[in-house]
């Protein structure tokens, strides 16, 4: 099986287009279950957050595997499959690896470093094996990943800024209220989004924070972690009048704060600046909101614009060198592993062969004693073994430095293997993925865009939680 990452991200889909394919949460389990229906699919994880939709597939044929997952992104989009393979990218194989490597270290990210993503990598595979639809390829690609983002927290500098989507909102509206300090905030939503800019807001600004959310549980749960008061949605239009700061990230489908609200509470106002951060995918503020006299709209699209948070290039360096040794070391592991099934099965056809010229020759001489028989036994086997330790041997080397397949199939061709005695020594069951402490997710971006039907190369190019945690 290979490796298949068929995604959009806001660096390759506008985000009025990328809000329609961004599934809510509720809907990514039917989303896997479509994708290990497809023909061509054997496995499927999906990492899906706020600006990016990646489903990670292992395939039996490239070409099968990208049409079918255009077509089941466009079809879970209510949109064609035109709509969308402009703006889709490809990885494959040893560049699918290199891609979610990066991804979980922060370096495709929107504001580059950020750490919630590996987060969101954990939840995706979580995700997949509660629904089993992970493959055994893809659990350990996915494994791999997580130490890999864990390396390049603790072993680099760059995510420790601490900067993110949150951060990166919050600096655009200090710049138009020229301090943050002691103002009056309304954060909708309670999700890990809401939960991160209520803190960085209380934290860092002493900011007096109001939360709203539609379950009164949850909007209570996070204002007492920083000091603040909880509202219904109900409330909202007074909470509007009397903020300076408004930062909305919920996973509601459709409008949260329409125009004519703000226009209503800009009227309790007049002359109060009011700065409203839609952190939300698909949008929670309506565009026309931009527009208003004394508002200043901040928004995913905008700070994609901006490509906030570009991070230390020393940093920056550090972790793409991490990123691809771990490739390389991945890469090689996986194709000597890949052999490995083969060579125990012409090892097992070798001792089977032995095994059974042994009792041929019990029945020829029957009156051999034991200890010559003993003697005869030991001798065949180590013949044996002898003979096939350094085509072995060999073959493992071979295979650590290129493309595995023509070795493996030189040796069951040479041989005679049967397929299904290589197939019956291949078997990996997924296990749990590792311990990552949980971080509040946050925004980020992909690589740039290429064709779905790019041709493959090596080099070819989370959920959301509730409340549309990004």
């Amino acid at each position: 099986m290979s490796i298949l990452v068929v995604g959009l991200s806001h660096r390759s889909t506008p985000v009025a287009l990328l809000e329609r394919v961004v599934p809510a949460p509720e809907l990514l389990d039917k989303l896997l279950a479509d994708a290990v229906a497809c023909q061509h699919i054997a496995a499927a994880a999906v990492l899906s957050t706020c600006n990016r939709i990646e489903v990670y597939a292992e395939v039996e044929r490239f070409h099968g595997g990208v049409e079918e997952l255009a077509e089941l992104l466009a079809r879970h989009a209510d949109l064609s499959a035109a709509d969308l393979t402009p703006h889709m990218y490809v990885r494959y194989e040893d560049g699918a690896v290199s891609h979610l490597f990066s991804v979980v270290c922060g370096l495709d990210s929107m504001v580059v470093g950020e750490t919630q993503i590996l987060g969101q990598v954990k939840a995706a595979l979580r995700s997949a094996q509660d629904a089993e639809t992970i493959g055994s390829t893809l659990n350990t690609v996915f494994q791999h990943a997580l130490r890999v983002g864990k390396r390049a927290q603790t072993e680099t500098d760059l995510g420790r800024a601490g900067r993110s989507v949150v951060t990166a909102a919050l600096d655009q509206a200090a710049q138009v209220l020229a301090d943050l300090s002691r103002r009056r905030a309304l954060v909708v939503g309670a999700g890990s989004m809401a939960a991160l800019a209520a803190t960085t807001l209380y934290r860092d600004y002493d900011a007096r924070v109001v939360v709203a959310n539609r379950t009164p549980e949850r909007a209570h749960r996070l204002a007492g972690n920083v000091a603040g008061q909880a509202v219904g949605m109900g409330e909202i239009a007074a909470e509007l009048a009397a903020a300076d700061i408004v930062v909305s990230c919920t996973g509601a489908v459709g409008t949260v704060l329409p125009a004519d609200a703000l226009r209503a509470a800009l009227a309790e106002r007049p002359g109060r600046p009011l700065v409203v951060c839609d952190l939300a995918m698909p949008r929670d503020v309506e565009p026309a909101v931009a527009d208003l006299p004394g508002v200043t709209l901040v928004d995913l699209a905008g700070l994609a614009g901006t490509q906030a948070g570009a991070g230390s290039p020393v940093d920056v360096d550090a972790v793409r060198a991490i990123v691809a040794a771990e490739v390389a070391e991945f890469v090689t592991n996986r194709r000597a592993t890949a052999v490995t099934p083969t060579v125990v099965a012409l090892r097992s056809m070798a001792a089977d062969v032995v095994e059974s010229e042994l009792r041929r020759l019990a029945l020829r001489m029957p009156d051999l004693d034991d200890t010559a028989r003993s003697e005869v036994a030991w001798a065949v086997r180590r013949v044996v073994d002898k003979l096939l330790h350094v085509p072995t041997i060999r073959v493992k080397e071979l295979a650590e430095r290129t493309v595995e397949t023509s070795y493996t199939e030189a040796l069951r061709e040479l041989f005679a293997l049967d397929s299904a005695a290589v197939e019956a020594f291949t078997s990996a069951e997924p296990v749990e993925p590792a311990e990552v402490a949980e971080i509040p997710t946050s925004a980020e971006a992909a690589t740039p865009a290429a064709s779905a039907g790019t041709t493959a190369s090596a080099g070819t190019t989370a959920s959301q939680d509730e409340e549309g945690t990004p």
